[in-house]
């Protein structure tokens, strides 16, 4: 995905570079085009070369003690304790994280076209989660005090 990224990004960027060095040169006849008009074309095309960027630095990181996710904007730092499940739907483009609180938590860094890269990621993902689990295993609260 960050390669996907970084290429479409370049692309947009030498597209407005070529479109902003040839604007000068053409007219339509009604409307001339002046230096700024470059300016403009190159800016935007940095622009939304840094925005296809921002989509590819998704990540997530996870260890013994937790799990850290870097999604576009947001960024989550969650201990396992507070995981009740890491899920990957059939029919979904990226895994979530199941927490404790009935919230979800997206894992833009985990994408179903990644295919067994994603399948494997999730394994792990989960296989950390259930050895925490296991090793922090208490029993639930009793509904009635004895």
């Amino acid at each position: 995905m960050r390669l996907l990224c970084a290429v479409a990004a370049a692309v947009v960027v030498v597209v407005a570079i070529v479109v902003a060095v040839s604007l000068k040169s053409s007219s339509t006849g009604v409307v001339a085009f002046r230096t700024v008009d470059q300016i403009a074309i190159f800016g935007l095309g940095v622009a939304l070369g840094a925005a296809i960027l921002a989509l590819g630095r998704s990540r997530v990181d996870a260890d013994a003690d937790g799990v850290r996710i870097r999604n576009i904007l947001v960024h989550h730092e969650l201990p396992w304790t507070a995981v009740r499940a890491v899920s990957f739907a059939r029919t979904s483009s990226w895994a979530t994280l199941q927490l404790e609180n009935d919230d979800e938590v997206a894992v833009l860094a985990v994408q179903a076209a990644d295919k067994e890269r994603a399948v494997r990621a999730v394994e792990a993902l989960r296989a950390l989660h259930a050895a925490k689990r296991a090793q922090d295993s208490v029993p639930p609260p009793l509904l009635y005090p004895e």
